[in-house]
């Protein structure tokens, strides 16, 4: 009789853990409630709080962010952004490598130098397919490409330290003008019809033309040195403990960069707020700019965001060429499958 008890109370308990089995298998749907009609209804799980920090001040470079927190299309897929905005030398690389946040945003060059130097950061999507930085001058000046701003004997204001700047010099070199330091304003080239400067497309271009000057405008992309600008990036950490996470963020920023490339006011009005520094003509006319740089023949096929590895692997040799770097980070250390175009297969 014992032994019959001690069985039975045996198999209670299996039955018991079966249904805990059960019940913890069922835990991955959302779970019921009770809603208005006596009825059951999902209840949602609350979103996951992750933040992404900007590398500049709210602008349209990072229209298709504040979309995709504007349009729902984070909430959609379960997460709440905190867009943290940016400026001058902020360290958005060591921020996510650190924790301080979740993504953030950087150039190709920045990833690849930072990796070199052994910082485990990774890039997912790239919203410039074609680098927004270039060289403007007068029209004036007859200029026809940055060859003939390098050669004309005029003043250019750059800062050497930068990676294109590097490349340029290389491939010109700048003894024929007078390179100066870049101030970040449009004044001195407004008023000086022999000077030619840095820029951004979707930046002091804009500026120069509200104050009455007309500037021609050379991309640094078409002398051969074109690197990713404005990549989301993560920590490897991050990307192992939460995948879906990841991908959720990546796949929500390409709906909010789709629905800001057709329509850029609703989320152009929200950075206005945060950003008093450019109104709604300057917001509209730098929305209107980026827009070929951002959607490519590339993006149609391969979707917004797509990077290449071959991309990454001529950048990476002419960070070496420049000096920048010693040695290229191998691709495969850094670039993930689900968010890179699979290489060209080649003919046996």
């Amino acid at each position: 009789m014992r032994g019959r008890l001690v069985g039975l109370l045996g198999c209670v308990a299996l039955l018991v853990a079966a249904g805990a089995c059960s019940r913890s298998k069922e835990g991955a749907k959302p779970a019921e409630g009770t809603d208005a009609g006596g009825g059951t209804q999902a209840v949602r799980p609350a979103p996951a709080k992750v933040k992404l920090a900007l590398n500049w001040v709210p602008e349209p470079e990072f229209g298709g962010f504040y979309a995709a927190r504007e349009k729902g299309e984070f909430t959609r897929f379960g997460l709440e952004v905190d867009i943290l905005g940016g400026g001058a030398g902020v360290p958005v690389v060591q921020m996510v490598a650190s924790g301080q946040a979740d993504f953030g945003i950087a150039g190709a060059d920045e990833v690849l130098t930072a990796r070199a130097r052994g910082v485990d950061v990774l890039p997912l999507f790239a919203v410039y397919q074609t680098s927004p930085q270039g060289i403007m001058a007068h029209a004036s000046s007859g200029a026809k490409g940055i060859k003939d701003v390098l050669t004309s004997g005029g003043t250019v204001a750059l800062e050497p330290g930068l990676p294109y700047a590097a490349w340029l010099k290389k491939k010109y070199g700048f003894e024929k003008v007078k390179v100066v330091p870049y101030d970040g304003g449009v004044a001195r080239f407004v008023a000086d019809k022999g000077f030619a400067q840095q820029c951004f497309i979707t930046s002091e271009p804009v500026a120069a033309r509200r104050q009455g000057a007309e500037p021609v405008v050379f991309l640094v992309a078409d002398e051969g040195f074109n690197p990713y600008v404005a990549v989301v990036i993560t920590r490897r950490e991050l990307w192992k403990e939460q995948p879906e996470r990841v991908k959720s963020f990546v796949a929500a920023v390409r709906e909010g960069w789709r629905a800001y490339l057709a329509d850029p006011a609703p989320a152009n009005a929200v950075m206005a707020k945060l950003n008093t520094t450019m109104d709604a003509e300057t917001f509209a006319a730098a929305a209107q700019a980026q827009k070929p740089l951002i959607e490519t023949a590339e993006t149609q096929t391969q979707g917004l965001g797509t990077m290449s590895r071959e991309r990454w692997e001529t950048l990476g040799r002419q960070l070496v060429e420049l000096g920048i770097i010693e040695k290229a980070p191998p691709v495969d250390e850094f670039l993930l499958p689900e968010f890179t175009q699979p290489a060209p297969k080649t003919s046996p």
